[in-house]
């Protein structure tokens, strides 16, 4: 018998759709991802602490918080299995998801819900400093005791590396925006808000040549790429603002995305391009990325299934 809904992926949208189509009485199968596309949990596995997630007054751990939703998703009677989908089939009804292990899933209902990987740096000292001055969220962490009232960088010229560095104003004492040309890809209007802030420096022609520090982050090396020239630049935080890649591989343009790869869901919901296909949390979203976000699309997207299983009269009876 195929399923009644699978859940493709563990962050806050998986396991929140996982919470409620359990607490719905539709057995839910959630697939949580193995190696691909991240760890299983998402993003906020590698986050160290949470102070806006809604619940926790003192903040909490990302891997607790995780935990915490996990073993929530259990307890009302999901079924976990912790394995890569490489496959989906969405030709014919019910669709087909398949796995890693080479196992063949069909399904009433899917809800995708893999996330979105930021894009890193690819320098042997960023991963030393991962989480240790480095991050790629300003809105998660920018507000964090080792940041505030210290000097900060930003890595990236597009609009969200300047309102990366627009926030970070809030606690910064200054903010450095390192862009390796010489004008910013951002907005117009954007560009003119990096260029007038009077917290903002940017740092024209730059790329990041090497972390630097001890226990946590101190500095970068930077380089000129006019003239090859190194400088160092002493900073208590560094936030790569370079971009996210959708998790979508595995559904070989099966359904419809916008030109950087998001999903797209019609207009006030998670419904993707495919009948009873549902898509939550940053793997549609580049424009919010937070966890509480992500948690209210997976809510979202547990209910539609739902209602579209009671619609098309497809619950066991």
């Amino acid at each position: 018998m195929p399923e009644n809904v699978i859940i493709i992926g563990s962050g806050p949208a998986g396991m929140t759709a996982a919470i409620y189509a359990a607490r719905a009485n539709l057995n839910p199968l959630l697939i949580e991802g193995f190696q691909a596309g991240g760890m299983p949990g998402g993003q906020l596995m590698t986050t160290s602490a949470v102070e806006n997630f809604p619940g926790f007054p003192d903040g909490v751990d990302g891997q607790e918080l995780m935990a915490r939703m996990r073993k929530q998703a259990e307890n009302h009677g999901t079924r976990l299995k912790m394995e890569d989908v490489t496959a989906v089939d969405l030709a014919g009804h019910p669709y087909k998801v398949i796995s890693s292990n080479n196992e063949t899933y069909e399904s009433k209902a899917l809800i995708i819900a893999t996330g979105a990987t930021a894009r890193r740096l690819p320098i042997d000292s960023e991963a030393a400093f991962w989480n240790k001055g480095i991050s790629a969220c300003a809105v998660c962490d920018g507000g964090l005791p080792i940041f505030r009232n210290k000097e900060l960088a930003v890595i990236g010229g597009g609009d969200s590396a300047v309102e990366e560095a627009t926030h970070l104003t809030q606690f910064g004492s200054k903010v450095y925006l390192v862009h390796r040309r010489g004008t910013l890809r951002a907005s117009k209007i954007m560009q003119k808000r990096a260029v007038e802030h009077p917290k903002i420096e940017i740092l024209w022609n730059k790329t990041v040549a090497e972390f630097v520090g001890a226990e946590v982050l101190s500095g970068l090396k930077l380089k000129d790429t006019q003239t090859g020239e190194i400088s160092k630049l002493a900073v208590a935080g560094c936030f790569e603002a370079i971009g996210h890649i959708p998790n979508t591989a595995f559904l070989k343009n099966q359904l419809e995305a916008d030109e950087a790869g998001y999903l797209t869901t019609k207009a006030d919901s998670t419904q993707s391009s495919k009948e009873g296909v549902y898509a939550c949390g940053d793997v549609q979203d580049s424009k919010y990325r937070q966890a509480v976000s992500a948690a209210g699309t997976g809510c979202m997207a547990a209910i539609e299934a739902e209602r579209w299983l009671q619609e098309k009269d497809l619950l066991d009876h």
